[in-house]
């Protein structure tokens, strides 16, 4: 164990004295939460280039109102009253007379101009649309455009085609507007968490608003922590081993260690490197999280999960992929075997939009309780907002734990059998023989 324990130590320091190890401290936040850090900072930023927009009106009755409705909003609602700074951009719309002998002859000449930037995009009002008829295109509305998905301009049309729709149906019945007004009011539903009471005074707290902070973020940030943490300390442990094995420096550690002293130092020097590099992260965050005000977003429940999931994940992980190094003679055979080996990780991150939505589902439950999953997938349904039953979680532990035992165990016939064996290439044959001799 004395042995071990001095591979480890030499495992540890050679992995944080390096520049690489401090430039991934620094950076591996930026990964993470980069692209959200922008889109908090840009949120308010909006594009005011003024959008040209071409109409085909075929039912004759939208098209003029929809150009005076815009003539309205640039002269009322783009510059700012007390600034006099523009903050929307000017809809500007031109209507074209409908061709009705080759309607696609004119879909393709707007279309062009659309792509020739002469106008932004262009709107089909379907000739039946005050009275549509279900599944029909003359009782449709389409909107053209190179980035209609994500388009405000098509919101605001849309809206607003809506609204004079709405009025041309009730004056053919005869109902003053007034009287319907709040007939087409819609009200949202608000989405809310639970009602909890405070422990020490008794005092019960009001639901808080649902955001995507406590329902996505959350899970995200942790199950890609723990992914960024294997990726530093267990998967590298495939190439060091490969390169001492190719390089012979593994000959002579085993003049003085047992083979499976030698892993293990490997496997725990892998495992200090992750608890460094975590609990830097978990700290900062928290500090970081308190003094933007938001310490109700903090998981202190999932946390102790957190770092149980991960110690079990790095040895079970790192025995397996130093097993794997301990097969390879040079850095062809490890690049083969890596993406095969990684599997197991990169499939949770495949399923975990799914587990986020219905962490309660069949699909959720099952895949958490497969024990080369559970690390990841069971954290990520435990750091929703949905209470897991205790019993799923206490027995996925208790499946990784049995699982990292059995791997440890694997992983030790292997790499006892390999570390010295040169000029075989690592071969799904060769592997299960010397899982069964050992």
């Amino acid at each position: 164990m004395n042995k071990t324990i001095v591979i480890a130590k030499r495992e540890y320091r050679a992995a944080v004295r390096t520049k690489g190890f401090l430039i991934t401290l620094l950076l591996l936040p930026i990964f993470m939460g980069g692209g959200f850090i922008v889109m908090a900072l840009t949120k308010d930023k909006v594009d005011t280039t003024d959008k040209r927009i071409a109409v085909v009106d075929q039912s004759g009755q939208l098209g003029t109102y929809l150009k005076t409705r815009s003539e309205e909003r640039n002269g009322r609602d783009i510059i700012d009253s007390a600034s006099g700074v523009k903050k929307f951009p000017a809809y500007f719309i031109d209507l074209v007379a409908p061709d009705l002998n080759d309607p696609a002859g004119q879909k393709l000449k707007l279309s062009d101009q659309v792509r020739n930037k002469q106008i932004n995009a262009f709107v089909q009002i379907g000739a039946d649309i005050i009275h549509p008829v279900p599944g029909k295109e003359q009782s449709r509305i389409f909107y053209y455009s190179e980035n209609s998905l994500m388009d405000e301009t098509q919101n605001w049309i849309g809206y607003v085609l809506n609204d004079k729709i709405r009025e041309f149906r009730i004056a053919e019945l005869g109902i003053a507007p007034e009287k319907v007004r709040d007939l087409f009011y819609w009200v949202n539903m608000e989405g809310m968490g639970l009602a909890s009471q405070d422990t020490r005074t008794g005092t019960i707290k009001e639901a808080k608003k649902s955001d995507i902070l406590q329902t996505i973020m959350v899970p995200y940030i942790l199950m890609f922590l723990m992914f960024m943490t294997l990726m530093m300390s267990a998967i590298p442990l495939l190439q060091a081993v490969m390169e001492e094995k190719s390089e012979r420096i593994a000959e002579v550690l085993l003049g003085s260690v047992t083979p499976t002293q030698f892993m293990m130092g490997k496997v725990i020097g892998g495992l200090a490197v992750s608890l460094t590099t975590t609990g830097i992260y978990i700290i900062g965050g928290i500090v970081s999280i308190k003094s933007m005000g938001m310490s109700d977003i903090i998981p202190y429940n999932v946390l102790p999960w957190f770092f149980a999931y991960m110690l079990l994940n790095i040895i079970m992980t790192g025995c397996m992929f130093a097993a794997l190094g301990s097969t390879c003679n040079d850095s062809k055979d490890a690049q083969a075997i890596q993406f095969p080996a990684m599997l197991p990780l990169i499939i949770p991150m495949f399923v975990m939009m799914p587990v986020i939505q219905n962490p309660l589902g069949s699909f959720a439950t099952a895949m958490s309780l497969i024990p080369p999953f559970t690390p990841m997938l069971m954290l990520v349904r435990q750091a929703t907002q949905v209470t897991i039953p205790i019993w799923q979680p206490i027995a996925g532990l208790a499946g990784v734990l049995i699982f990292t035992l059995i791997s440890v165990w694997l992983g030790g016939r292997i790499f006892r059998s390999c570390i010295i064996m040169h000029g075989k290439r690592p071969k799904m044959s060769i592997l299960l023989k010397q899982l069964l001799k050992g």
